[in-house]
């Protein structure tokens, strides 16, 4: 399905230069943000305390927010959990106090609104499990690089491969920078964004890396830019649909989600962007540095004499 059609090819790759120029600065700043000014993390990685409580009827997270912020807690998550009477309240560690006396001093100010409300459990989380959840984290995103590069490389080639993995960390390390410049909070939902983000991405680079692998056999005399450039201008209309429809669901989670949606709508919405971008602009250019060629993707089978030689596509 396509909305429109360009039919004149936009010559992209003539500014490939300028934007990687661009883009590498953007990198190298949000590796600096990330190096010197570090993270906002959780509770879940800082360690905490945990409490459950329960309603009669069901509860009102803003409410129970509004009532734990009045305590002068800025680091805190509140949310739903089994059903909507449950909430459960993420609290970080405050020196001088105990978990007991954190969930007291809550449980006070929670019954001064609704006394029938019941302290479920209370429990405190070292921040050993912090350490836990960052080492899984990394792990996660490494396999993740790994599964892609190696897909990308029996897929198409390893030009290819190279290029598109690299478009991708780029899509990450920006997003990780823009979380440490502005100090947002950085919790397991934004790290399950970052992931997603690396998928989405790789979807959009194999989109391209295919139709260039296209119109390199229907194209054979055209020269390697000008395919490129017409691949990510065929596909356009279908990029525009595609990221749009994913953006109206993130921007409703964003505006609608409240705070526990709040990061991880906004870590999309920076991926979906630079998703696109990375894909047009940083794994193309860098497969046509790599010098990726007609023959990379559309090798020629030799024939015996007196029949014809025809090709075959890769991947």
């Amino acid at each position: 399905m396509e909305f429109f059609r360009i039919h004149r090819t936009i010559p992209f790759m003539r500014h490939a230069v300028v934007l990687n120029l661009i883009s590498l600065i953007t990198f190298l700043l949000a590796v600096f943000f990330i190096v010197t000014r570090g993270f906002h993390l959780s509770v879940e990685f800082t360690g905490g305390t945990v409490m459950e409580v329960t309603y009669p009827q069901s509860a009102q997270v803003e409410d129970v927010r509004g009532i734990v912020q009045s305590l002068n807690y800025t680091d805190f998550q509140v949310q739903h959990f089994g059903t909507s009477r449950d909430i459960m309240i993420r609290l970080p560690v405050r020196e001088g106090q105990t978990s007991a006396a954190q969930s007291e001093i809550v449980l006070k100010a929670l019954k001064a609104q609704q006394p029938d409300v019941e302290l479920r459990r209370v429990e405190f989380v070292g921040p050993q499990v912090g350490e836990e959840l960052v080492h899984n984290g990394l792990m996660a995103l490494l396999f993740v690089v790994a599964g892609i590069m190696i897909y990308l490389g029996f897929r198409f080639e390893w030009k290819f491969a190279v290029a598109g993995v690299i478009a991708n960390l780029h899509d990450v390390v920006i997003i990780l920078g823009f979380f440490a410049f502005f100090q947002w909070e950085f919790s397991l939902a934004v790290l399950a964004g970052v992931l997603a983000v690396l998928g989405y991405s790789v979807n959009e680079s194999v989109v391209i890396m295919d139709r260039i692998r296209e119109n390199f056999r229907k194209q054979r005399k055209t020269e390697v830019r000008e395919v490129i450039d017409s691949a990510i201008t065929q596909t356009i209309s279908r990029t525009i649909i595609t990221h749009g429809s994913t953006q109206m669901m993130v921007l409703s989670m964003f505006f609608f989600g409240g705070p526990t949606l709040h990061y991880f709508s906004l870590a999309l919405t920076i991926g979906i962007w630079f998703g696109i971008y990375s894909s047009v602009f940083v794994a193309a250019a860098l497969a046509m540095w790599l010098g990726v060629k007609r023959e990379d993707l559309v090798k020629p089978v030799i024939k015996k004499e007196g029949e014809d030689s025809t090709e075959i596509e890769l991947g």
